[in-house]
């Protein structure tokens, strides 16, 4: 991976952009095209590519989260209005829509019941200082929900929004804390670009699900290098 710092509407000089000729360039946070060619950024922060992917993205470290297209994001569900779910991305901000028929096979018989306080994993489909933010749960192009969709059970952690962004990284963002936990101990994780993580253990298990976010956090809280992870990971896991 490569970077370079960027201002609001400044735009990428092609020489920082993935060249990867067979696969279709990634656009991530921070970034919108402009007809016919150009890549103009959104937001400061460092220009980040992955040539493997072909994807690129801007890294930030602003502790509010701005919704950008393509984020994945754990929500809450509010309530029900009409054909869509208002749900809840982050405190203080307006309401996100998330339309009813979003999920993969759903139709007006099939699609999800939903309820207040219910969690989904969802893709951000649009955001907009002029409009609502809308979600989906599955892939547009595909059909199908490739993950994303209604979390049940399980506990959800709220962590800063660059650890988040650096879960998602793996070993990329100088994080091995997940990795370290599931050499040990078997659990499911969603991570959302807005600073929460769902944790939930395939048995049912509380203690699993506690421990994983008490790891997340304190790794979070004390900027922890890869060795410290792994003593975290360590220490916290003798009581199992």
């Amino acid at each position: 991976m490569d970077s370079s710092i960027v201002l609001p509407g400044d735009i990428l000089p092609t020489e920082l952009l993935p060249t990867s000729a067979s696969k279709a360039l990634k656009l991530g946070p921070g970034l919108r095209h402009l007809p016919p060619s150009t890549i103009q950024a959104t937001i400061a922060g460092k220009v980040t590519k992955d040539n493997k992917k072909n994807a690129i993205w801007i890294e930030y470290n602003g502790g509010r989260y701005i919704p950008q297209p393509n984020d994945l994001v754990i929500a809450t569900i509010v309530r029900s209005a009409g054909e869509y779910y208002n749900c809840t991305i982050t405190p203080h901000a307006p309401p996100a829509l998330l339309h009813q028929l979003a999920f993969e096979g759903a139709s007006k018989k099939t699609r999800p019941q939903l309820h207040s306080n219910d969690l989904i994993y969802a893709r951000v489909l649009s955001a907009s200082k002029h409009a609502d933010v809308e979600l989906e749960c599955f892939n547009t192009n595909t059909g199908k929900g490739e993950g994303l969709g209604q979390l049940k059970g399980g506990c959800v952690w709220d962590v800063s929004c660059q650890f988040a962004r650096r879960l998602m990284m793996g070993k990329r963002g100088g994080l091995v804390v997940l990795n370290e936990l599931s050499e040990k101990v078997a659990f499911e994780v969603a991570i959302g670009r807005n600073g929460r993580v769902w944790v939930s253990a395939a048995n049912g298990d509380v203690k699993v699900p506690v421990i994983v976010g008490r790891a997340l956090q304190e790794c979070d809280e004390k900027n922890l290098d890869e060795q410290a992870q792994r003593d975290c990971v360590k220490r916290l896991l003798k009581g199992i």
